[in-house]
């Protein structure tokens, strides 16, 4: 087997990391809209091309243990595509690997900061409800701040919330 295999494999694998780039900016927009169906409709979506990476990577394993096969290597190594272009002595095929490795790094570390960015927005929604729930429970931050003996429940009586949690 060629080095042709192992292109191919990384040219589908940026295919399928293209369309995780897409999810992620629609979830972002999902989640600034707070639209929840929308987050899980992308989710299952994320899961379903995650699957398909998970073939994919293992072709694209299969596709570099033959091509070592090809050159004599018997090893079982997991060799980056930088040390495999080494064993490759046509400089066109040797550019295309290249060429498509620097994509696939390109696309990934714009999908690592797209999913950090959401995360974050993520984290930021849960705070913000977490806040509304203590703010419509009645639970203040100044009550939390000062020690009372639970004996003294008596002395001071404070605005009960929107809700009385007690009932």
């Amino acid at each position: 087997m060629g080095v042709q295999v192992l292109i191919d494999s990384l040219e589908r694998l940026e295919a399928v990391y293209t369309e995780m780039l897409a999810l992620a900016d629609f979830k972002k927009q999902a989640i600034m809209d707070n639209d929840v169906d929308e987050i899980i409709k992308l989710l299952n979506r994320e899961s379903k091309g995650m699957k398909t990476i998970e073939q994919l990577e293992r072709k694209r394993a299969d596709a570099a243990y033959a091509f070592l096969q090809g050159h004599g290597v018997k090893s079982q190594l997991e060799l980056t595509v930088t040390e495999l272009s080494r064993l490759v002595f046509d400089p066109e095929e040797k550019k295309r690997l290249l060429d498509v490795q620097s994509r696939l790094s390109s696309i990934l570390q714009q999908l690592k900061q797209k999913n950090d960015l959401n995360q974050h927005l993520i984290q930021q929604s849960l705070e913000f409800i977490d806040f509304s729930l203590d703010m419509l429970t009645g639970k203040s931050l100044q009550e939390e701040a000062i020690y009372h003996h639970p004996s003294d429940r008596g002395g001071s009586t404070g605005r009960p919330g929107l809700f009385d949690t007690r009932a």
